[in-house]
């Protein structure tokens, strides 16, 4: 397998599945702030351009976290990383949509590319405001209706825990946001896992 990903970048949750379930893999670089994946080297891997994607290593290649997570998950059970329970597997999902389809754009896309936004640079210090506040509220709405232990599910870690990792991550190291004391103690939770300790140092980010 082949992980095409952005150091910092939310391809930064599966670099972390692929860390917890141990099989061999390679990175590729996909350098974001030098317009890397606009060339059409990635563009003929990914015709998205962006991050992260997945060659499985049978000649295709997967894109979009929240499916590369779940194929990752399921086509490696004895990692224990998709729940086999079905209502559990179904939030596991619901996890990973909220994250990625909301969490992400709304709170976090604002506050890093702002331009995206507004055709109105004076306008940009609004949107990324608007981007803090948006991921303060998801984060409060994440906090009271909790229904795990540690970690997301209440039967255990999974893939829904690598990518709520790397939102707190940007939170917390990007932002100087703070966050609620549930979500604190699950990042800190994250952040103890050798898995997590070796993407992050493989990527060359703090700890």
């Amino acid at each position: 397998m082949k992980l095409y990903y952005s150091p910092g970048a939310c391809s930064l949750g599966i670099h972390i599945i692929l860390e917890e379930i141990g099989k061999p893999y390679d990175l590729s670089l996909v350098a974001l702030k030098e317009g890397a994946q606009h060339k059409p080297d990635f563009v003929a891997v990914n015709p998205k351009s962006k991050v992260p994607a997945l060659d499985r290593g049978d000649g295709r290649v997967l894109t979009e976290f929240p499916v590369i997570a779940w194929w990752l998950g399921k086509s490696n059970p004895e990692a224990g990383l998709m729940p086999t329970d079905f209502e559990a597997e179904t939030r596991c999902l619901e996890m990973l949509d909220y994250v990625c389809g909301t969490i992400h754009p709304q709170g976090f896309t604002r506050q890093f590319r702002a331009a995206n936004f507004t055709p109105t640079e004076a306008d940009q210090p609004k949107v990324v405001e608007q981007g803090k506040t948006l991921a303060a509220k998801y984060f409060e709405t994440l906090e009271k209706n909790w229904t795990g232990g540690t970690y997301v599910l209440a039967s255990g870690y999974s893939v829904a825990d690598a990518a709520l990792f790397f939102v707190e991550y940007w939170a917390t190291r990007r932002s100087g946001m703070t966050l609620p004391p549930q979500l604190a103690k699950h990042l800190d939770a994250m952040l103890a896992r050798p898995a997590v300790q070796r993407a992050l140092q493989q990527e060359g980010l703090p700890a």
